[in-house]
């Protein structure tokens, strides 16, 4: 939106001068002739800069700058005057004006003034949207005040505003990609109709395929009745395909051409059916590699990616770690009926030097565990798991005739190379030398 300024000078020489200045810099500019009609126009229109003459027919500037100020107080003013003067300055500043130039109008520097304001008119309106977003991504459970959590929100109040437009998000495991796609549906005029969510890679490719375009009575042998299909069910509102990485080469195809028609056939069908439905993907997967690859059709890639969102590791955020941990304190005190305080300094040391290769979901369990384990009135670095305290962690090696069991050691190194792989499953899967199954498996087991 382009900034408004409102011009108050009794001078039409000025008036004309600057009007024609800020319209050709694409402002909406409002004028007044008098204090009186300035007020009433600030109070009303709330513009993001006022320039106001310090004399006027009705009342002194001083006046009229408190007048603006009765009526909005975070207004951002310039005064100009006839009679400059170090008192008059001083004046204007102490009564809340943002600058204070001098007549004749110097056209550069009320170009400096101006572009001054509006960077600090942006910064308010944004930590105002901050605000507000971070009020209503609480209610999701989106949690932190880094820079990074901040870009994340303002990205995700585009996109709710953009409710038809398709959406990647990407990033490792663990570092809240649902939650995202939850937060955006829910901001977004679709938030009264359904969000329907599938993982791709949990379902045999034939009953993946049933589930999102679903089935006519008949198609095949289990056929017994009509089924609606999960795109069928999220019409008006969103589909969230989680791990969309792993949707096989053959159903890639016919999810191109929904996103590309908004038209698709049940399993056995004859006519085409029209939805009117938003598809958020989610990967952790690089799938530029996988185009590379051919493994990922390059069109369906791009057709996914207009709109893509890089979830940030819990590492690359640090200052986030501890809000956090006390938000899930909270959660699991109310769930599990305890009352534990807070967290003693040695625990916050830990938990903000380690490397959280899980990411959000690890932090949750982390904390979860240590609320079960610990008796109160905090959580200390003894309730914390071996993994946060382990050498290169701040913590001594285990005493000699202390050996890790087996558990242990497979626990620990299945989480040294979850981390070097940044939290791709498949990418750790091949340095372990096990299937992605068997590893998925293994992180269940270990938490």
């Amino acid at each position: 939106m382009n900034p408004s300024v409102l011009l108050i000078d009794d001078d039409k020489t000025i008036m004309a001068s600057l009007s024609f200045l800020f319209k050709g810099r694409g402002c909406e500019v409002l004028g007044a002739h008098n204090a009186k009609d300035g007020i009433r126009l600030a109070g009303e229109l709330q513009p993001d800069l006022t320039i106001l003459d310090h004399n006027l027919p009705d009342m002194t500037g001083i006046e009229a700058l408190q007048g603006i100020k009765a009526v909005m107080p975070e207004a951002l003013v310039i005064m100009l005057t006839g009679y400059g003067s170090i008192s008059g300055a001083v004046e204007a500043i102490r009564a809340g004006a943002f600058d204070y130039l001098t007549k004749p109008v110097d056209i550069g520097a009320i170009e400096i003034a101006a572009d001054r304001a509006f960077a600090v008119q942006g910064l308010k309106n944004e930590n105002q949207l901050l605000r507000k977003l971070q009020a209503a991504a609480l209610k999701e459970g989106i949690v932190g005040g880094s820079p990074q959590t901040h870009k994340l929100l303002l990205m995700i109040n585009l996109l709710a505003e953009n409710p038809n437009t398709t959406v990647l998000i990407e990033g490792e495991s663990g570092t809240g990609k649902e939650l995202a796609a939850r937060t955006i549906h829910r901001m977004s005029a679709r938030r009264s109709r359904p969000m329907v969510d599938i993982n791709c890679a949990s379902l045999s490719e034939t009953f993946l395929e049933s589930e999102l375009f679903g089935h006519e009575k008949g198609a095949f042998t289990d056929a017994k009745g009509l089924k609606k299909g999960l795109i069928e069910v999220a019409d008006g509102g969103t589909l969230f395909l989680d791990e969309i990485g792993e949707l096989s080469q053959s159903l890639q195809p016919k999810l191109l051409r929904v996103l590309e028609t908004m038209t698709f056939r049940r399993i056995g069908g004859t006519r085409d059916i029209k939805v009117d439905v938003r598809v958020i993907a989610a990967t952790n997967r690089n799938l530029a590699e996988a185009v590379e690859q051919k493994t990922f059709r390059e069109d369906l890639y791009y057709r996914l990616r207009v709109m893509p969102i890089t979830m940030p590791p819990l590492r690359e955020r640090r200052e986030d770690i501890m809000t956090l941990a006390r938000h899930f304190l909270a959660q699991m005190n109310a769930g599990i009926k305890k009352s534990i305080t807070g967290i003693s300094p040695d625990c916050e040391k830990r938990l903000v030097e380690y490397g959280w290769p899980g990411n959000v979901r690890e932090l949750k369990n982390v904390i979860e565990r240590a609320v079960i384990v610990s008796p109160g009135p905090f959580i200390t670095q003894e309730h914390l798991p071996w993994e946060l305290t382990r050498p290169g962690n701040g913590q001594k090696k285990p005493a000699a005739g202390q050996p890790l069991t087996l558990d242990e050691a497979e626990k620990a190194h299945i989480a040294s190379v979850m981390e070097r792989a940044g939290g791709n499953k498949s990418s750790a899967a091949r340095i372990l030398g096990i299937s992605r199954s068997t590893l998925i498996a293994k992180l269940k087991k270990y938490e």
